[in-house]
């Protein structure tokens, strides 16, 4: 079963608390480091990472020397700083490594020692990998029953939500934010990947607004933007993110419908120019506030009724966010034409059923 990362938060305590490894699997660029680093900020405990899939054996066992007449290994420093201190080790790309060095992990896991060094009773063991259900989208090597039986193994599967949550808290540009929270199949590909094929993926929005927030593509839109986006997030979420940019600024804003009641300037909307409007209006929190106004509801009823329906369930999810007076008010408050927002939603479910 797989969990998010508000659910993987609230229990792997249970885990760390008797000091069981935690392996997590997912897909590619989810988040699942971001996740460890995290936890151990949560827990007060620095992070000693190493990537599996670039050590040889000698970097994880250490080298040998002679002492007293007998061969002991020295252990490296990382190894050593998790057996003198209190740390959280995460070890990424485990599925990646070499047979050697997944044997030593081996015993890691089992005894919580290599070669005779103990780790800190206190220190934390963590790892990432590629596979379960998606291994066969990676090149990756199987871990066999009894490896996995060294772990306690949570497979990820974070939500939209996570990570919109993440990249509010990270300062992620608003137009990428509000573009995902309007466009969430673009957030990351879901389905089987073709060779050599750009695709987008949590950590590739952030690695876009990286090198955004050094540019003024976003301001001026121009077709760079598209051209930038495409080698970060591939072409089709470039495609759509570059037009929800071109017309982001453009649209109306939300004070222009619930304040203003201009609903005619929609007329010649774009599905995107839509998308953005609702988010503004989402984004504004009009919809959370205790005074909203019979005119501000009527106005947005006003709208609402004048949408198709794949934008008119968009928002029937905006109004549904809002206290349960404003929800009942905007639903139930007549427009000029006599319908209500609860008719233009039978309207629809009617049409749907047909």
């Amino acid at each position: 079963m797989s969990v998010d990362f508000r659910v993987f938060n609230n229990i792997v305590g249970y885990v760390t608390d008797s000091k069981k490894p935690v392996l997590l699997r997912g897909r590619h660029g989810i988040g699942k480091s971001t996740v460890v680093y995290q936890y151990a900020e949560k827990v007060n405990l620095p992070v000693v990472e190493r990537r599996a899939s670039q050590m040889t054996e000698g970097d994880l066992v250490g080298l040998p020397t002679i002492k007293n007449n007998s061969t002991i290994f020295n252990p490296p420093d990382w190894f050593k700083c998790a057996c003198d201190y209190p740390v959280v080790l995460f070890l990424d790309e485990v599925d990646r490594a070499t047979i050697e060095v997944r044997q030593g992990i081996f015993e890691l896991t089992d005894s919580r020692k290599l070669n005779g060094h103990d780790l800190h009773p206190d220190t934390l063991i963590f790892a990432a990998v590629n596979g379960g259900e998606h291994g066969s989208q990676y090149q990756v090597g199987e871990m066999d029953p009894a490896e996995l039986d060294r772990w306690t193994v949570f497979d990820i599967d974070p939500s939209v939500e996570d990570w919109l949550l993440w990249a509010d808290g990270q300062g992620i540009c608003k137009e990428i934010r509000d573009f995902i929270s309007c466009n969430i199949n673009h957030l990351e590909h879901q389905g089987d990947f073709e060779p050599n094929k750009v695709y987008p993926s949590r950590r590739s929005w952030e690695r876009l607004d990286e090198c955004l927030s050094n540019t003024d593509l976003v301001e001026k839109c121009p077709t760079e933007l598209r051209q930038v986006s495409s080698a970060f997030v591939g072409f089709e979420a470039a495609v759509v993110f570059f037009d929800f940019v071109k017309n982001y600024d453009k649209s109306l804003t939300a004070e222009d419908i619930m304040d203003n009641g201009l609903i005619s300037a929609t007329s010649d909307f774009t599905i995107n120019e839509h998308m953005t409007l609702l988010q503004k209006i989402d984004s504004s929190l009009v919809m959370h506030r205790p005074n909203l106004t019979e005119d501000q509801a009527r106005n947005f009823a006003e709208y609402f009724i004048t949408l198709d329906p794949e934008i008119a369930m968009k928002a029937w999810t905006v109004l549904g966010s809002g206290t349960l007076d404003n929800t009942i008010l905007t639903h139930n408050v007549e427009t000029k034409s006599g319908l209500t927002v609860a008719d233009r939603m039978l309207e629809i479910v009617g049409e749907d059923d047909d």
